[in-house]
């Protein structure tokens, strides 16, 4: 058994959860959180990350710190995206473990039982793969699915397919994410499943939101997948290689027919070979120059070392510290 579980029926959890534009939800999914952890009779501390929420959640937040103790409000100064929230709320906590979760009820608390009983097993890692959904449609799964697929086959490591931003780490691997992880192009959730340590995975069925609709678009999920990319793979970079040499192949095919024809009387016309060629290798080429110029993109912006997220205010927190 790992140091780590040698109390572990002594628990003491962090629950983070990033709230952007939930005023809606956030009643509904506080009750059903309490509910479940006065069910486990588990003592824990509930982190609220209010992510520049413009509508009237950061007053609902306000209201359940002051009802309830265990309820911790962090109020970002502007929306950062939801995994700036998470690692703010991550470098926040003092829960052994630290469960990060959303807000719409999606990610079901009543999982949080099995998230802690594979704690006190020793587990230091859990990752929540969602295996259904009733309110994802079939292109949502096709989009989640390829995103996945894509990711394995350019990275060397391997993720698990469906897997998602609700997760629980002990500890010792959320003390490793405050201080090793501050990449400012993050995929937190990919970051988790490869730290190595002792990992499990228990799959889930997301339900249909409370109320309200997802703020997650399609230009984020993009976004996403590229921040995934290039976190975890350098095989783009390696695409003008690959298309050199293939390119460079066709080439000399075209350069063999071009012999061939000239011989039987049937020459193709110069202008339009050198036409077709020249327009896809200059395709070819910006496309490669494009792909470079995302990565000096990411180092550039790692470069300037600028916050992650900066606190705006906070509540039944002791101190307030800026993200390095």
């Amino acid at each position: 058994m790992n140091s780590h579980s040698q109390n572990a029926d002594i628990l003491f959890a962090t629950v983070v959860v990033s709230v952007f534009n939930e005023e809606e939800v956030l009643p509904g999914f506080y009750d059903e959180l309490s509910r479940v952890l006065g069910q486990l009779g588990a003592a824990a501390e509930v982190i609220f990350v209010n992510d520049g929420s413009n509508d009237g959640s950061a007053a609902v937040l306000k209201e359940l710190a002051s009802l309830d103790p265990r309820v911790k409000i962090i109020n970002l100064s502007r929306n950062y995206g939801h995994e700036a929230a998470m690692i703010a709320g991550i470098d926040h906590s003092r829960g052994n473990p630290v469960i990060c979760m959303d807000a719409d009820l999606q990610h079901p608390p009543a999982k949080i039982g099995e998230m802690l009983e594979q704690y006190r097993n020793g587990f230091e890692i859990v990752c929540m793969k969602r295996v259904a959904s009733n309110n994802l449609s079939r292109f949502d799964k096709m989009k989640s699915l390829f995103f996945y697929r894509l990711l394995n086959q350019l990275s060397p490591m391997e993720f698990e397919t469906g897997a998602s931003d609700f997760f629980m780490v002990s500890r010792r691997v959320a003390n490793i994410l405050k201080v090793e992880f501050r990449e400012r192009i993050r995929f937190l959730r990919g970051y988790v499943q490869t730290l190595g340590f002792r990992k499990s995975v228990i799959s889930y069925t997301a339900s249909e939101r409370a109320c309200g609709k997802s703020k997650y678009t399609f230009s984020d999920l993009c976004g996403l997948s590229l921040n995934a990319f290039f976190s975890f793979s350098n095989l783009p970079l390696r695409l003008g290689i690959i298309t050199g040499l293939i390119v460079g192949g066709f080439s000399i095919l075209v350069g063999i027919y071009s012999i061939v024809m000239r011989f039987i009387g049937n020459a193709p016309s110069g202008y339009t070979t050198i036409v077709v060629l020249v327009s896809f290798l200059f395709a070819i080429q910006f496309f490669i120059t494009g792909i470079i110029g995302e990565y000096i993109g990411v180092i550039l912006i790692q470069s300037r070392e600028r916050p992650i997220y900066l606190v705006d205010s906070m509540m039944n927190i002791a101190e307030c510290h800026e993200a390095e």
